[in-house]
């Protein structure tokens, strides 16, 4: 491990608990610093409190006092989803006291190079992609980050001849200081997530960072399709190399003639690939740009294309009932992605959505609803889809309590032939904790059906 003697004595402060905190907790721990860590939750209702606890790490619980800073902290490490403006935070920056996130740990700690992914939307999709692509190439990938494996974990025992394939949220680059992946790949900038960045410009910035300490030896595999996304690369003084289902690139990766081609070498003809969706072709392109730049055989990424079904939760298939084909796309948390999720089908489909209200409308899904021919919604939002849906001329329009129920109407309205899709264009927070629960309960409704 680099830097281990940064670490030893030192008071270390870890804000916020959840899988990624308590990863942090353990790691700062081994590496004999000092630990503090801090989680709102109160310890009688903390599992992994008490189990820091037991370990002999100090835990404050309850509240986040300021008079922890007091105690010389060299450095937070705070969980993604706690605001900069939480009091904490906001004092320990006052003071000048570093405030990281896990992913940074992580990078300080690896003796493995990173390749860092994020975007608005596909990330997960072409993190996994990427992963099986290196690995059928024999180049000795792990897979980290915001797709559920916490990257300090997977780095502490990473070697230099492997690499580590990490999915980023913005919420965990707004906390990186030296992280440097040494390719960095920017699908696509939507709005999304400005209950917390306030702006799409702040967003974009935080994404941005992905780029900020790479080097001209390094490599920035961009979106050429987004013109938000060229913006924010221009920053950037890795290798560009851009990717695109629209234009011809002869220096890139694209879409030509039905077919994939990296640097005008084809890879793959579009008819071999079994993950649906057009949207798909865009994650899949910057898989392959990262493939290919790592040395991966046209044979081996041709082989996972031909077998890569998709991911958990995101347009995920599940199984045929009667005629009807079922689909999990619980991670559609956005309005984009629920368009492109729809823009997937030509068939009928009978489109379950809903949950929690960010105070946005859903307009936008209107012209995407030309081949729904019923929508089942739930949760807080339920009311503004269905003003979506009548706007549209939708007539088979139900409002039921959660989404067991949302999947047994979702087949009395459906028929032979038609696709029945869970795509929620919204989080899961105001019934679920995660969407992960929410595409599971789906799932054994779907099962129940059988």
């Amino acid at each position: 491990m680099k830097t281990v003697a940064d670490y030893q004595g030192k008071n270390m402060l870890v804000l916020g608990m959840a899988k990624s905190g308590y990863a942090a907790a353990i790691l700062l721990h081994q590496l004999g610093a000092n630990v503090i860590v801090n989680d709102k939750t109160p310890f009688e209702e903390n599992e992994m409190a008490q189990r820091l606890s037991g370990q002999g790490i100090e835990v404050v619980c309850g509240s986040h006092p300021l008079e922890l800073l007091e105690r010389n902290i060299a450095i937070v490490v705070k969980n993604p989803g706690i605001p900069y403006t939480n009091p904490l935070v906001a004092a320990a920056q006052q003071k000048g006291i570093p405030v990281i996130t896990e992913v940074e740990l992580a990078y300080r700690i690896s003796e493995a190079p990173f390749i860092g992914i994020t975007g608005s939307n596909g990330k997960t999709t072409t993190t996994t992609l990427t992963f099986e692509m290196l690995q059928e190439g024999n180049k000795r990938p792990l897979i980290a980050g915001n797709i559920g494996t916490v990257a300090c974990e997977v780095a502490q025992t990473a070697k230099a001849d492997e690499v580590i394939v990490t999915e980023l949220s913005s919420f965990q680059l707004m906390g990186i200081e030296t992280f440097h992946p040494k390719i960095a790949v920017l699908l696509n900038l939507f709005d999304a997530h400005l209950d917390y960045h306030g702006t799409k410009r702040e967003y974009g910035l935080a994404k941005a960072n992905l780029f900020k300490n790479q080097t001209s030896s390094d490599y920035s595999v961009v979106n050429a399709d987004n013109e938000d996304v060229m913006e924010l690369a221009k920053e950037s003084n890795g290798q560009k190399v851009y990717f695109s289902t629209t234009q011809a690139l002869p220096d890139g990766a694209c879409l030509q003639n039905d077919a994939l081609y990296f640097r005008g070498e084809k890879v793959i003809e579009t008819a071999d690939i079994v993950l649906p969706g057009k949207h798909n072709l865009e994650n899949i392109l910057a898989a392959m740009s990262v493939a290919k730049l790592m040395g991966v055989s046209n044979e081996a990424i041709e082989a996972v294309l031909k077998r890569f079904t998709g991911v958990a939760h995101r347009l995920q298939y599940i199984t045929e009932v009667n005629g009807r084909k079922f689909y999990n796309d619980s991670k559609a948390t956005n309005i984009l992605a629920t368009q492109k999720a729809l823009s997937a089908f030509t068939q009928p489909v009978i489109l379950l959505a809903g949950g929690l209200d960010r105070g946005n409308e859903f307009d936008e899904l209107i012209p995407y609803f030309s081949h729904v021919k019923a929508l089942v919604t739930f949760g807080q939002t339920a009311p503004k889809l269905i003003k979506a849906a009548e706007k549209a001329g939708m007539k088979d329009i139900k409002h039921v309590d959660n989404v067991e129920q949302a999947v047994q109407q979702a087949y009395e309205l459906s028929e032979e032939g038609n696709v029945i899709l869970l795509s929620p264009a919204c989080a899961s927070w105001d019934q679920f904790k995660t969407f992960e629960d929410r595409g599971d309960m789906f799932i054994q409704a779907v099962h129940k059906l059988v």
